[in-house]
């Protein structure tokens, strides 16, 4: 399955990883993961990693990202993880690249680099990047290990979510063998300071709920800035508070910033992607996202949303 993508890395001394912008565990683990890949087992290379930063995620070892030039690129491989579009992408600057390459677990939309390997029956980018370890027989050092397994059970939601399977937990036992500290991550990654919790609890009593039950929260620029918090901590941070509502089953996060209104939906019932994807986003079947212009696009998306959910109530 990833024979090209293990030849284009043998082939080039210059590797530069991508991942999505807005990182989340996924993005970040499967990029430090792959980079840590590529130079335990073949240290002759040289790596780097581009992108935004973010704070959440700073308990993974050598998560700082490379400040590189445009010639960086001119004889090097680009790597591209974790997205399915190319507007998503942290740095645009993989087309720059001689060579390109894409490992991702979204649905397929389209395609933009001259290898890629798309399987969305994968519950996370990093489970792709272990396989491809597992598969090309790759040693995988305690710091990939680590990084990989963050974003493995990020994105399962420690091994909740339908997209879970045998495979996961095959894969996810290789990691634990490198021989990081589960403990110390699960308590670097859950724990939460007073300010978060009690943000938490003040979006849990901005839900609301449409005609057919979906649950949705509204959080306007103005409401952001007064809260003083990022628009990633608002936007997927606060998704969660309107998960495991008995009587809802799909439910959406709008978050206006200034470049448009950012939609996190979620379900546990119904595939949702179209719905992302009709609004220029993407994703998974129950958890995808989009940026919309303004607030009427957003509740033009909600009453799309709506009309799933009443549809099956019918």
């Amino acid at each position: 399955m990833f024979e090209a993508v293990l030849d284009c890395i043998k082939s080039f001394d210059t590797i530069v990883i991508h991942r999505h912008s807005r990182p989340d565990g996924d993005a970040l683990g499967s990029q430090i993961g792959m980079k840590n890949l590529i130079t335990e087992n073949f240290p002759e290379k040289t790596v780097y990693v581009v992108g935004d930063e973010t704070k959440i995620y700073n308990f993974i070892p050598h998560s700082e990202m490379d400040d590189i030039p445009d010639t960086v690129y001119e004889n090097a491989l680009a790597i591209l993880l974790d997205f399915a579009t190319p507007p998503l992408a942290s740095d645009d600057r993989y087309r720059l690249a001689k060579k390109t390459v894409r490992i991702d677990h979204h649905i397929y939309c389209e395609t933009f680099t001259d290898v890629e390997v798309i399987d969305d029956s994968f519950e996370s980018c990093c489970g792709m990047v272990t396989a491809f370890a597992v598969e090309s027989r790759l040693k995988i050092n305690k710091t990939a290990g680590e990084a990989l397994y963050t974003g493995m059970i990020t994105d399962s939601g420690r091994f909740r979510y339908d997209s879970t399977s045998s495979r996961t937990f095959t894969l996810a036992s290789h990691l634990i063998e490198t021989g990081f500290d589960t403990n110390e991550l699960y308590r670097s990654l859950y724990a939460d300071d007073l300010a978060n919790r009690q943000l938490k609890a003040r979006f849990t009593l901005k839900i609301q709920l449409s005609p057919k039950n979906v649950a949705y929260i509204y959080t306007t620029k103005e409401e952001l800035k007064e809260l003083g918090a990022s628009e990633f901590s608002v936007s997927r941070g606060m998704v969660s508070a309107m998960s495991d509502i008995k009587g809802v089953d799909i439910w959406v996060n709008f978050t206006e910033t200034d470049a448009g209104v950012l939609c996190e939906l979620r379900s546990n019932r119904f595939n949702i992607n179209p719905i992302a994807v009709k609004y220029g986003g993407g994703g998974h079947q129950k958890a995808s996202g989009a940026c919309v212009p303004d607030r009427e696009t957003a509740f033009a998306m909600l009453a799309d949303l709506d009309a799933i959910q009443g549809g099956a109530n019918e």
